[in-house]
């Protein structure tokens, strides 16, 4: 019944993914604190269209969800008529990777483990009236990215050849996206198909397992033993896809080169759509909540001087996942957005099958704040001047008074 149910909710066309959730989305009683505004679609990378993923977010008694795909707007409207359909508060951003070439923390690694000098930013709360413009900006440089996926499965082509392995970019990869419906196309659609390609070869279970040792070095542990052992998990390729991102993603990766606006356009554009630009806090890494990247160092080590550059810069934001970090991370992390007056965001970044729609976490007491940010970002797309106008900040110079504020307007 379940896969039935998927197969409905993610089928081609939008029309008919919102006709099943009509038929589906039965009235159910959410919690007003069970949020969460960082839910990836197809139209970037994961297994839920935005019917499906609003769909799963009323069925995990969400009363707000938030779509946040990379370098795309292009799922919003589905996303926004999904949630008056089941009855879900909705709020709609995007993620894309800024160039940091040439600021006080150029060659530095932010929140992006591929490459120094590019860290993922976070726009949020676009209101509807303004989507077009947020296109008319993420198009080109999606066009550029593109381009430079082209090569990457060109290079990955020419690691794998030795194993009978081949793929097409456009079959391959390009088909398996929401590309020419103006979605995003990343190293996760790469390594997806990388996978199903291994699977060909080498089948499920221990045969795979060993192929991936003898043939790339990769020891399966853990977790990740356990769901590559289960031949009939249906999630077989995002299992596999988890453990290649860690392992093999620098087998191929490229250089992200003029694909990536600086911080002053992706500010100049908050400011033009009426949108809250944001930062999105990893911290360093010591052992993978997600189980698809390295212990890495990133921004810990300088971020009291980065949280006020960018302030400094005029960011309004910052968003981190209380799931992913320990006390001690959030704690400071908190501090400083307090310290710089920066609005705090939270949402659980899912791109898989295996991320839990609830965060558990959202229930301590330190953390209850941000369930009236959630609310705040819907107001503010409702609103005729958002929480960072200058008439709101005339009118509530406090930001906490003007979140409540936000955040009332929201519920209502």
């Amino acid at each position: 019944m379940r896969e039935e149910l998927i197969k409905l909710l993610n089928a081609p066309e939008r029309a008919a993914r919102l006709a099943a959730l009509k038929k589906l989305a039965a009235p159910r009683a959410t919690d007003r604190d069970n949020v969460n505004g960082h839910i990836h679609t197809t139209y970037s990378f994961s297994p839920y269209s935005p019917s499906l993923a609003v769909y799963s977010a009323l069925m995990n008694g969400l009363s707000l969800a938030g779509i946040m795909d990379h370098d795309s707007v292009a799922g919003a409207e589905e996303f926004i008529e999904a949630g008056k359909i089941a009855g879900v508060a909705t709020t709609v951003g995007f993620e894309c990777r800024c160039d940091m070439s040439g600021t006080p923390f150029d060659g530095k690694y932010f929140n992006n483990p591929d490459q120094a000098s590019v860290a993922y930013f976070t726009m949020h709360g676009v209101p509807r009236a303004n989507l077009a413009h947020a296109e008319e900006f993420l198009k080109p440089f999606r066009v550029k990215r593109n381009a430079r996926n082209v090569k990457m499965v060109e290079k990955l082509n020419a690691a794998v050849k030795k194993y009978g392995i081949f793929l097409d970019y456009e079959n391959d990869v390009a088909a398996a996206s929401n590309s020419r419906e103006g979605g995003g196309v990343t190293e996760r659609h790469i390594l997806c198909a990388l996978a199903l390609k291994l699977m060909e070869k080498a089948g499920r279970g221990l045969r795979l397992i060993d192929f991936l040792s003898d043939s790339f070095g990769i020891a399966v542990t853990g977790d990740n033993l356990k769901r590559l052992t289960d031949v009939q998990n249906a999630m077989y390729e995002y299992s596999l896809l988890n453990i290649l991102k860690g392992e093999l993603a620098g087998i191929f990766y490229i250089d992200a080169v003029g694909e990536c606006p600086t911080v002053s356009e992706f500010i100049k554009l908050g400011g033009e759509i009426g949108a809250i630009p944001a930062y999105a806090y990893l911290g360093d890494v010591a052992g993978s909540v997600t189980g698809d990247k390295r212990d890495q160092k990133f921004e810990d080590g300088y971020l009291d001087e980065y949280v006020k550059y960018l302030s400094e810069r005029g960011f309004r934001a910052l968003t981190f996942m209380p799931a992913r970090n320990t006390v001690r991370q959030l704690t400071r992390v908190i501090a400083l957005c307090e310290k710089y007056d920066l609005f705090q965001i939270s949402g659980e970044d899912i791109n898989s099958p295996f991320q839990p729609f609830v965060c558990e976490a959202m229930k301590k007491p330190e953390y209850r704040h941000l369930v009236d940010s959630a609310w705040a970002l819907v107001g503010h797309e409702k609103a005729e001047n958002g929480m960072f106008s200058a008439k709101m900040i005339e009118r509530f110079p406090v930001l906490t008074d003007r979140i409540k504020y936000f955040a009332e307007l929201g519920e209502s």
